[in-house]
């Protein structure tokens, strides 16, 4: 380790209800990426996560006692190894660097993939309904739109999650464009996710979801 990193190392002082420590990787200090702690040696499972600051320092706070598994999550790394790791332990981790943007983005959390929808843009509204650009005609504004993406897909979704954005069975279809038309039709909710969809402007929206 470098003198710099040792240096780094010395400002982290665990309390004996706390785990701390430093970040590195191949690139050097790892800031800004998370550092988790769980474990399932308590009545509940127990998980408790932070961000490192200046030189990837990190300090993970009033842990109740028991053993953890200490990992780094992070954009642009894969999920590292597990360390176990007590209240009182300074312990510093090595991150792993992602191999390709392949590799690195199945990390990425929902909020990264939910925020690439693109949806209709303010001067589309108010919507024009099937014979004009597809949106509801009671969709006045942006936000209605918005609102009912929240109201008619969010409540049941976590929107960006794995099995919302992937389609595990897409070699079923002829285009990932067929597997979205099929999976708002599918199942006891089915009526309700094409109703919504419809609002939205079908074939835009699915576009959307598909892209």
């Amino acid at each position: 380790m470098s003198a710099a990193l040792v240096s780094f190392a010395a400002f982290v002082r665990a309390a004996e209800d706390d785990i701390g420590g430093v970040v590195t990787s191949a690139d050097g200090p790892e800031e800004g990426v998370w550092v988790i702690a769980e474990t399932t040696g308590l009545p509940t499972k127990f998980v408790k996560s932070v961000v490192t600051g200046d030189g990837g320092r990190y300090l993970i706070p009033d842990l109740p006692e028991a053993a953890y598994d200490v990992w780094v999550r992070g954009y642009g790394l894969v999920d590292s190894a597990p360390v176990q790791a007590a209240p009182g332990d300074t312990v510093d981790l090595a991150a792993t660097v992602a191999a390709t943007p392949r590799e690195a983005a199945a990390v990425y959390p929902a909020n990264y993939w939910y925020s690439l929808i693109r949806p209709p843009a303010q001067d589309e509204f108010p919507g024009t309904g099937p014979d004009g650009n597809g949106i509801d005609a009671n969709l006045q504004h942006q936000d209605q739109w918005l609102d009912v993406q929240k109201q008619g897909c969010m409540l049941c979704h976590q929107l960006g999650n794995r099995i919302v954005r992937e389609i595990d069975n897409i070699e079923q279809f002829d285009s990932s464009l067929a597997a979205w038309d099929h999976r708002v039709r599918m199942g006891q909710r089915g009526g309700q996710m094409t109703n919504v969809m419809n609002r939205f402007g079908r074939a835009r929206a699915l576009r959307m979801f598909a892209d």
